[in-house]
This record gives structure tokens, C-alpha cells and sequence, in this order.
């Protein structure tokens, strides 16, 4: 046995490293900063309409300032770190809320929705435009036509103005992120506007730092569990996406945190990634990577009845008030996927090397051969490697212009690690920003294939180093 006679003493040398730790510390806390006042000056430039270039070099500033702060804060003791990671997560969340939302409009539909709900009606009864809810209208998400300019504001065909985009049709949300919707409402002041689903969106992306520590430490590697969490904590698009803009996305993320940190593929995993579905449909590609290596039937059922049943629960309530119609736009939107005609299509990358028509019959059978693949080899222990996967590869195909569908994917990075797959939420960002500012340039196929690029250079260079690690472990004795 071996007792405290025979342990290594602690080299001379030891104290030297606090310095050295101390200082890492402070380099970490200075690029957090900076981090979060490169985002404030950021979101204080303009909105997509008339400042896209200053949103996308201040865009691409936080960007460089984030991967320094998490390559920095690796170097860092882990309960520093842990420090490190809550409050710079709370630091940009918070340099979210300095502005109205930017780059998106989509906030506007969510506080109407809030609204006709508190008034005892469905959100998919009626459109915005239609003339049963005109009582329900305001100065601020319907001015007058002498305030009917500027960014985010549309006239409909009867001349009426509207802040909320697509007021001729109903919503496309499903049902838990209209409970969401009608809660904000509900607890917020009057006449508070923009802010508290901006807040609401601060706390939602705040508690999914929180649920990745919480599930890294408990079924990851603790030592890198703070350097993970911050690749979704510190991210850029976070602060913009889920704050400024507070897309409802990050609802699903949290949702499917919770679900991937769930020790079995059983009925709780299920209801979890079925909630995360029921606020918007993307995260059911994570299906595969939740039922990871579970060939078992009576698994596979426990996991996916909960699932269904939790979606089906979740809509009852709209049903009985709004029967067949409680799909409301979706599939419209669905078949549309908000591409703007012209300068962004479906499968850019798959249209370079196949014709048309074939481009999304491709694009379908990669994703199930993935998908199978990932159910039936992938790791119970790290269902989110799969579902990276999928979801990843999903995006790159799809080649989006809206960067917050990306969200799901910087949440399934951190807890997987492999940083590289970042590159899908930079393209999407590009694509939507700069747009516009290069008419005639093939943006898409540039990002999306320059992320394609990035993700296949991280894959070999990982084979290469767990090569290497194969050959030192080999040869060394024991």
C-alpha cells in the first residue's frame, strides 16, 4: 500500500505556478470585457437595415475576442474558471439587453401572441391584420401611418401598419413556445415593450450555462467542463440571437440540455426532447443522438412515447380552442423556410455538384443514413456527439440564411467540444448580413462551404491526434 511516506512531495518550484495562474485569470477577465463592451458598441451601430457592414466587423471582433477568452480560460483552475464562465455568461447576456432587437423582428409576433392569449384567444385563430382582434392593437406594434417608416415596419394591403412580419397570416409557433409567450406577457409591467422577452431570453440562455456545467461535470470530464460551457456562455451569437433578439430557440436549447444530461434514453429524456420539439420542430433531429446505441425495443418506446405524448399534451389545450387550425402558418412557413428568392436557396452546396431536382432527394437520404447510423453506433454515454452530427450536417445541407436555427448547434458544441462546428452558426450570420452588402457574390455557397471546409479539417485533425495518442499509449509499459 502505499501511504503518505511515499508520496511525491511538492516541488519547490510549485508557488511559482499561482502567479502564472493569476495571470491567466486576469488575461481571461480582461478579454471577457472587452468582449462584452465589442457587443455594446456592437448593437448601439444600427439594424440589419441600414448598418449591416458595423454589425458584421463588430460582429466579427466579438468572434475573435471569444475564442481568445475560451482558449485562455483552458489555462485556467477549474473553480476560477467555473467563476469566470457564470460571470461572463451573465456580463453578455446582459450586453444584450442594451439595445431593441437589431437583426430580427420575429420578437414583435412573440409579444403578440403573449397578448391574444391573455385575452382568451388562440394565437392561431386569427392573423395579426384580421379585424377580430383590431381591439387588441397598440401604438406601438401598430403606428400610425405617419410613424410607418424605418426598419421592421410594414404596411399590409388595407394600408395598415405593423410591426410584426407576415400579419396577414396566422402564427407558426407551436404550443410551448406560446405558453412562453403568454407567461412573459403575464409578468410583465405595462406598456414595457421589447424588454421583458429580451430579459426572458437573458434568463433562459443564463440557466442553459448553468444546465451545461451542471451536466458536464456530472457526465463529461469535470476538469474541462467550465472551457466547455463557455463555448455556449461567452458565444457572440448568444448575446445577439437568444438576447438582443430573444429567439425562442434558446427555450428548445435549454430543453435539450436538460434531455442529453438525462443518465438513461428513457420516458424523462423523452418528455424533455419532446418539449424542446413543441417549441420549435429543428430539435427533433436530435432523436438519433438521444436514442444512441439503444437497440433495445422497450427503450426505444419508453423514449419516443414520452416524446409524442408530451408534444400531443402540449397542443391539447389549442386544439379544443382552435381545432384543425392549430398549425397556423406552419405549414406554409415549412414549405417556404423563410428563403428569400434570389440570392439564397435551398442545398447551395449539394446544387454545385448535383442538378436541382436531385439536390433534395440528396440531401434526405445523407440525413437518414446519418441518422441511422448514429442511432445504431453512436455513444449512450455522449448521445450529444450525435446529435451534433445530424443537426450540424442538417444546417450545412439546408445552407439557412436565419443564424439563429443555429443556436442548437453551439449548445451541442459545448457539450461535445469539437469548436470547429461553430463555423455553421458563422456562416449562417454572413449569409444574413452580408447579403446584402455583396449583390451578385455567391455568399452562401462561400460560408457555408468555407464551414463545410472547417468541420472536415477539425475531423482529420482529430483522428490524427487520437492516432498519435493510440501510438504513445501503445508503446508505453504497462
Amino acid at each position: 500500500m502505499t501511504d503518505a511516506a511515499t508520496l511525491p512531495r511538492q516541488s519547490p518550484a510549485a508557488p511559482s505556478t499561482r502567479p502564472s495562474a493569476s495571470l491567466w485569470i486576469a488575461g481571461t477577465g480582461l478579454l471577457l470585457a472587452a468582449l462584452t463592451a465589442v457587443v455594446v458598441v456592437t448593437l448601439q451601430a444600427g439594424n440589419r437595415a441600414n448598418a449591416s457592414g458595423p454589425l458584421l466587423a463588430g460582429y466579427a471582433v466579438a468572434w475573435a475576442l471569444f475564442a481568445a477568452a475560451v482558449w485562455a480560460v483552458r489555462k485556467v483552475p477549474v473553480r476560477a474558471a467555473t467563476v469566470l464562465v457564470l460571470i461572463g455568461s451573465a456580463a453578455v447576456a446582459l450586453a444584450g439587453l442594451t439595445a431593441q432587437p437589431r437583426t430580427s423582428d420575429d420578437m414583435y409576433r412573440y409579444a403578440w401572441d403573449g397578448r391574444v392569449q391573455a385575452a382568451g384567444i388562440s394565437p392561431y385563430a386569427h392573423p395579426p391584420a384580421a379585424p377580430q382582434l383590431a381591439h387588441l392593437r397598440d401604438q406601438w406594434l401598430f403606428p400610425t401611418q405617419e410613424e410607418c417608416k424605418g426598419w421592421g415596419l410594414t404596411q399590409t394591403r388595407s394600408g395598415l401598419c405593423v410591426r410584426i412580419n407576415r400579419p396577414t397570416v396566422p402564427t407558426i409557433y407551436p404550443p410551448v413556445a406560446e405558453g412562453w409567450y403568454f407567461l412573459v406577457h403575464t409578468v410583465s409591467p405595462p406598456d414595457s415593450r421589447h424588454k421583458p422577452l429580451q430579459v426572458g431570453g437573458a434568463a433562459l440562455a443564463f440557466g442553459t450555462t448553468l444546465a451545461l456545467l451542471r451536466v458536464l461535470r456530472r457526465r463529461g470530464d469535470p476538469g474541462r467542463a467550465p472551457a466547455r460551457a463557455a463555448l455556449w456562455a461567452w458565444c457572440p451569437a448568444v448575446a445577439l440571437e437568444a438576447v438582443n433578439n430573444a429567439h425562442i430557440d434558446t427555450l428548445g436549447v435549454l430543453f435539450l440540455v436538460l434531455a442529453m444530461g438525462t443518465a438513461t434514453a428513457g420516458a424523462r429524456r423523452g418528455a424533455l426532447l419532446g418539449a424542446a420539439i413543441a417549441v420549435k420542430l429543428l430539435p427533433v433531429l436530435a432523436l438519433p443522438g438521444a436514442l444512441s446505441g439503444q437497440r433495445g425495443p422497450a427503450r426505444v418506446l419508453r423514449l419516443t412515447g414520452a416524446l409524442i405524448a408530451t408534444v400531443a399534451l402540449a397542443y391539447l389545450p389549442y386544439v379544443a380552442m382552435s381545432g384543425p387550425g392549430v398549425l397556423g402558418y406552419l405549414p406554409g412557413y415549412l414549405h417556404e423556410e423563410g428563403y428569400e428568392p434570389g440570392h439564397v436557396r435551398r442545398f447551395a452546396l449539394l446544387r454545385l455538384l448535383l442538378p436541382d431536382a436531385a439536390a433534395g432527394v440528396a440531401a434526405a437520404v445523407v440525413l437518414v443514413v446519418i441518422g441511422v447510423y448514429v442511432w445504431w453506433r453512436g455513444d449512450p454515454d455522449r448521445p450529444w456527439r450525435g446529435a451534433l452530427l445530424l443537426t450540424g450536417t442538417a444546417l450545412l445541407l439546408f445552407s439557412p440564411s436565419y443564424p439563429w436555427y443555429s443556436l442548437l448547434v453551439v449548445a451541442l458544441v459545448a457539450l461535445d467540444g469539437r469548436w470547429e462546428w461553430l463555423t455553421v452558426t458563422l456562416a449562417g450570420t454572413a449569409l444574413y448580413l452580408a447579403g446584402r452588402l455583396l449583390p451578385g457574390f455567391p455568399v452562401q455557397a462561400w460560408a457555408y462551404g468555407t464551414a463545410a471546409v472547417a468541420i472536415g479539417l477539425g475531423a482529420c485533425l482529430r483522428s490524427r491526434t487520437r492516432e498519435r495518442g493510440s501510438v504513445v499509449g501503445g508503446a508505453s509499459p504497462g
